[in-house]
């Protein structure tokens, strides 16, 4: 009895964070781009990409680079091979690339990253 009433408490002790510090942002209509393929078919690829704002004041600071960061998602796609394309550990790496691209970007632009993460929240790809 005594470990639930201290689980309980520590639990009022937590930070407390509203959904409504957080906002999200969606990429419309949905990204399509070509990838480097190995054959001499073309590969392309779209995806859904949405932008977990951490504050949603921010939102239309970022809907107003939006043309910006879709052009640098864009230009990480484009560069990637096949291979990562086409793997789950390859879609992970190229989330990551296109999350530090889009909060260096924000930075630079705003003097704050504005972003919390950067999902793909759809991928097709051949």
């Amino acid at each position: 009895m005594k470990k639930i009433i201290v689980i309980v408490c520590a639990l009022f002790l937590l930070p407390t964070v509203n959904a409504s510090d957080y906002a999200y942002y969606g990429f419309e209509p949905q990204i399509v781009t070509n990838y480097v393929a190995t054959k001499k078919k073309l590969g392309y690829v779209r995806i859904t990409v949405e932008l977990m704002i951490e504050n949603g004041d921010n939102l239309q600071v970022v809907e107003h680079h939006s043309p910006l960061l879709r052009d640098a998602i864009i230009a990480i796609i484009g560069q990637q091979p096949e291979a990562k394309v086409k793997s789950i550990k390859g879609r992970t790496e190229i989330r990551r690339l296109c999350e530090e691209k889009v909060k260096n970007l924000l930075k630079k632009e705003t003097g704050q990253p504005l972003i919390k993460k950067l999902l793909f929240t759809q991928w097709l790809d051949d």
